[in-house]
């Protein structure tokens, strides 16, 4: 996978410069994966996509498929969040809100940011890549 020498290289400058990008979405998870915590992107991905969600039904329903999905004790994917987190999420799933689950997304932010990030960084993955772009 080619990806413009100008992305990634801004990929190691930042998560935000690599989760803005499409690409760089794609390759971390590719990279999650191997480490089998390729959740806390996809959980993070869908939280940005619930905040966008305008009309109330469709916001359940995807609030519900995210908790079901992440959230909830034994969750297929379930996300690495406190107690207390999960806890107040399963008491508004019935209720949600546009920020029902930004608490639980700032902390899987913080664990990519601080644990998956800068293996990614050291990945065999990215520096093929950057090796690739270094040389276009």
């Amino acid at each position: 996978m080619l990806a413009p020498v100008d992305d990634v290289v801004a990929w190691g400058e930042s998560l935000d410069s690599l989760l803005e990008c499409k690409t760089g979405q794609l390759v971390f998870e590719e990279f999650l994966r191997t480490e089998y915590s390729e959740e806390n992107l996809l959980f993070w991905l869908a939280c940005e996509d619930y905040k966008k969600i305008t009309s109330d039904t469709e916001m359940t329903v995807a609030a519900k498929r995210i908790y079901t999905e992440f959230v909830q004790v034994d969750a297929p994917r379930q996300i690495n969040i406190d107690f207390v987190t999960r806890e107040e999420i399963a008491e508004n799933i019935s209720q949600p809100s546009p920020n029902s689950f930004d608490r639980a997304q700032r902390l899987i932010y913080g664990l990519m940011e601080n644990n998956c990030y800068p293996r990614f960084l050291k990945s065999e993955i990215y520096q093929a890549l950057l090796e690739q772009s270094e040389q276009q």
